[in-house]
């Protein structure tokens, strides 16, 4: 690491933790009040640049406005400037160790419908803030140890009911109205949500309306291929659990769940009798032992 790594404006680098575009995280040590902190450092090196500082800005305004357990919290942001112009930005986050969901190694079908009630808890509190994700797809769901989670990367965040001028999104997770520039609410995250349940349960992804040049001219809508059932593809997952995901990767947001509540209700009773079959088989086992 080079020297003029170790101390970036009140904030001492212990380690570098990752890399963005064109962003690298640390764990840093806040100056201030000694707390240890995950510090996003953005650096402008081209004027088109700028849009990276945005979504920096954007992350921080709406995660530090939401207090949940589910998602990373942004405490603060930094300027630097050189001749008027902010050159670099720097925002302390929430330390969360932890491997993103598509590093994890297989995971059970319980495991992996709780990780997605408490996504789905922290998207719900988002919402109720009036703010969308837009971007919730397997790398930006951080898992530890324990098996806390933590929704990160608020970049691409918008009020509810945002129209975006450019198409942002994952193209294997995007939404149809993220890429028809329609006005963005919670079922875009429904959507994301969905399409990033489908692949953790299947391996496989949602096909979508991703954006293709046509003769090297303008962008056209891709034709979605059909799109199996989850179920379909392996028969151990609950019926209801796939009716959920194909309700949730609809086209017309109006056919998917009214609202998160609506997800979580239904991973709600599939983890209880998944759960509750576990502990009366162990209770079996005891008793016959």
């Amino acid at each position: 690491m080079g020297k003029d790594l170790l101390n970036v404006g009140g904030f001492t680098i212990v380690k570098r933790l990752g890399n963005g575009a064109r962003s690298t995280i640390y764990s840093a040590i806040d100056d201030q009040d000694n707390a240890l902190v995950a510090l996003k450092r953005v650096i402008l090196e081209k004027p088109e640049d700028t849009r990276f500082l945005e979504q920096t800005e954007m992350e921080f305004k709406v995660a530090s406005q939401i207090d949940h357990p589910y998602v990373r919290k942004c405490y603060k942001i930094k300027k630097l400037r050189h001749l008027f112009k902010t050159k670099e930005l720097l925002m302390s986050m929430e330390l969360f160790e932890g491997k993103t969901l598509e590093e994890c190694p297989t995971l059970s079908l319980g495991d992996v419908l709780l990780i997605f009630r408490m996504v789905a808890s922290g998207l719900n509190a988002m919402h109720q803030h009036g703010y969308v994700h837009c971007d919730m797809k397997p790398n930006n769901i951080l898992i530890n140890k324990a098996g806390s989670i933590k929704i990160i990367d608020f970049g691409q965040s918008c009020k509810i009911g945002t129209t975006k001028q450019r198409i942002q999104g994952t193209p294997d997770y995007i939404a149809p109205e993220q890429v028809r520039r329609k006005p963005l609410g919670p079922k875009t995250d429904i959507f994301n949500l969905g399409a990033t349940m489908y692949w953790a349960l299947t391996g496989k992804n949602v096909p979508t309306l991703i954006p293709l040049k046509k003769n090297g001219v303008g962008l056209v809508e891709s034709k979605p291929k059909e799109c199996p059932s989850p179920h379909t593809l392996k028969r151990q997952i609950p019926i209801v659990i796939s009716n959920i995901v194909m309700k949730c990767v609809k086209e017309d947001p109006a056919e998917r769940p009214a609202n998160m509540m609506e997800v979580i209700s239904c991973l709600d009773s599939t983890i209880h009798e998944i759960f509750g079959d576990r502990i009366k088989a162990s209770k079996n086992g005891s008793s016959d032992a």
